[in-house]
């Protein structure tokens, strides 16, 4: 299973590189595969796993602030492994080229 999920404070400065390190360091340390980009985290694993980390980072955003924004978007599909880095594989594969990651 994949997830897509982004996690922020509302109504906070406009920087949010402390907080958002933090929650990085808690996904870097769960052991899943994941990748960060400027306005989510991927991260792959299965139901249970995945939900326990959303849930773990939400709840620590939210012990420093009193309105915390959560989107999460899954894509899960049966049987699929290694789809973090499978699927991108699968467009350079394709285009015959690697892309920049």
């Amino acid at each position: 299973m994949l997830a897509q999920f982004s996690i922020f404070p509302v109504g906070a400065k406009e920087s949010l590189a402390r907080e958002v390190a933090k929650i990085i360091d808690i996904i870097d340390r769960s052991g899943l595969p994941y990748t960060v980009t400027a306005m989510s985290t991927v991260v792959e694993g299965n139901w249970d796993e995945v939900m326990a980390l959303v849930k773990r980072c939400h709840q620590t955003m939210r012990r420093s602030h009193n309105r915390v924004y959560t989107s999460i978007v899954i894509d899960d599909r049966k049987g699929a492994a290694r789809r973090l880095t499978g699927k991108v594989d699968d467009i350079e594969k394709v285009l015959k080229r690697k892309l920049h990651r």
